[in-house]
């Protein structure tokens, strides 16, 4: 197995173990990029279901925007030392799009999580399982291809 496919798959497991979307993909890229876990995973905890379940952003997205800017942003106001996360915040929005035809979670799963018919039906469905591992897995392969 390549280093990429070692951490497309912990994504993957960190998923199935329990962790969000958005927090199963900060943590894998904090392994691959060896970062000191400065960030537990608490802080993307509410971007899971396209933030709070509102169907917004996917949580796997949010989740690699969050270590993009712990790894290549900056703690200083300054617009310079913003440009990369910057850049490679764009590039990961626009391959997720493109590799899986939305950035929205409502729209990648197929279900309106604030109706809670449509949630519960979504939770007997397995989607999560069946499809948000995909996304997880594609955003940290999508990340580790751009850095």
């Amino acid at each position: 197995m390549n280093q990429k496919a070692v951490y497309v798959e912990k994504a993957a497991s960190l998923f199935r173990g329990g962790y969000n979307c958005a927090q199963s993909v900060l943590l894998a890229m904090q392994d691959f990029w060896n970062e000191k876990k400065t960030f537990e995973p608490k802080i993307a905890s509410a971007f899971g279901g396209g933030i709070g379940g509102r169907g917004s952003l996917c949580g796997a997205l949010t989740g690699g925007v969050i270590a993009i800017g712990q790894k290549y942003g900056s703690n200083k106001p300054i617009d310079k030392e913003r440009e990369k996360a910057y850049f490679l915040a764009l590039k990961f929005y626009d391959g997720f799009q493109k590799e899986l035809g939305s950035v929205f979670c409502r729209d990648l799963i197929g279900y309106d999580l604030t109706d809670p018919k449509e949630r519960k039906k979504a939770w007997d469905s397995n989607v999560f399982l069946n499809k948000c591992v995909n996304f997880v897995e594609k955003a940290v392969d999508i990340l580790i291809d751009l850095t």
